[in-house]
């Protein structure tokens, strides 16, 4: 109950905001997707007059601790009370990373909103996501060509009106890179025990799912040392599948379980990365330079028409460039592949294809805040 008044109050203390307070607000989920924020929202304050909302659905996300004049920040929960303020928001702008507005409970607003959504992944918007997904959203923050070719192609077939694009980059990588010593994102490990990170997409088919438990298992007996770093809806949804892979390697030096998101110490101290279909997997090889090995587990599929759009996704062409494939029945041998893998990779052609991938990379938050500056020029 005390939860419930406290959500009221920061739910009535926006509400009475005037309209220049909440000219721009960004939504979040939580934690998880501030990191995406993250980087636009100080860039945009560092750099920008106007005032910006920050409404939140956990109350540990740290977006909710950043101090400025300019910032404003609350937590609505994820309940009735933020169902009923994205059906009655006003404000003119409002920049959100979760698809899918309007299919569910978070509806359109009532008022005349422009609604923006920013990328928390480099994979392709046809293949992982639901049909759809952004039909409701005007302006689209892009973090390659693969995005503006994909989004064209779905308004020509659906006979959409189209939509602005801004060729924006990814904010997310440009954090990796930032916050990674540079030694750590190009130099071959020279260590005797090399450390491998598995970090997995969510859902069916997945490796945790499928073979966590043996994953973990074999690489351990082969030496490595081995970090499990489970995608945050695994970890709320699924977590006694990992809490089973926690117990049975908990006694083991070499094992170790990473829940934290925000956390980058193990992409910089690992060597290889582990995955599937997950977009980390793609941060991972453009954010350090370094490879990754996919196992070949059923493609994540949330739209069973993505053919139609007759584009390969980023996910399927870009695995072999990145790293290599190991079929599930190779399991067994993954450690050659693994040694091989790190023996041949080539972090220049790595940074090339990065380079090649994604927009802007390393000024995306500046180039994210001059199109949110241009949508409120033009009045939207």
């Amino acid at each position: 109950m005390r939860t419930f008044f406290k959500q009221l109050s920061q739910l009535i203390s926006f509400t009475q905001l005037s309209k220049a307070e909440k000219s721009i607000v960004f939504y979040s989920e939580g934690k998880d997707s501030w990191i995406h924020l993250k980087g636009l929202i100080e860039e945009f304050l560092k750099t920008s007059k106007i005032h910006i909302c920050y409404i939140s659905s956990e109350e540990n996300d740290p977006g909710l601790n950043l101090k400025d004049p300019k910032y404003k920040a609350f937590c609505i929960g994820s309940g009735y009370m933020r169902d009923w303020l994205f059906s009655n928001i006003q404000t003119n702008i409002m920049v959100m990373t979760m698809p899918d507005l309007n299919s569910f409970q978070l509806k359109q607003s009532s008022y005349n909103v422009h609604y923006v959504y920013l990328q928390h992944s480099l994979v392709s918007l046809h293949m992982a996501y639901r049909k759809g997904a952004f039909d409701y959203f005007q302006t689209i923050f892009c973090a390659g060509a693969h995005h503006v070719k994909e989004l064209r192609r779905i308004e020509q077939i659906q006979n959409l009106k189209p939509k602005n694009l801004v060729q924006h980059g990814y904010s997310r990588l440009d954090q990796i890179i930032k916050e990674t010593p540079r030694n750590l994102r190009i130099t071959r490990s020279l260590k005797p025990i090399k450390h491998i990170l598995i970090a997995p997409s969510w859902g069916e088919n997945t490796i945790i799912d499928m073979i966590g438990e043996e994953l973990v298992s074999i690489l351990l007996t082969d030496g490595f040392k081995v970090t499990l770093r489970p995608h945050p809806q695994t970890i709320k949804l699924s977590w006694h599948k990992v809490e089973q892979i926690l117990k049975k390697h908990e006694a083991n030096s070499l094992f170790n379980l990473e829940v934290e998101m925000s956390s980058q110490v193990s992409l910089s101290e690992s060597d290889l990365m582990v995955s599937d279909w997950s977009g980390a997997a793609l941060d991972y090889a453009f954010g350090l330079n370094k490879p990754v090995l996919f196992i070949d587990l059923p493609k994540k599929v949330n739209n069973y028409d993505y053919n139609e759009l007759e584009i390969e996704p980023l996910e399927v062409s870009i695995r072999s460039k990145i790293g290599g494939i190991l079929a599930l029945d190779e399991l067994p041998n993954i450690a050659t592949c693994i040694n091989a893998l790190l023996k041949s990779y080539d972090n220049q052609k790595l940074m090339q294809l990065s380079n090649d991938t994604v927009y802007n990379l390393g000024s995306a938050d500046s180039v994210g805040v001059q199109a949110l500056e241009e949508l409120i020029n033009n009045n939207v």
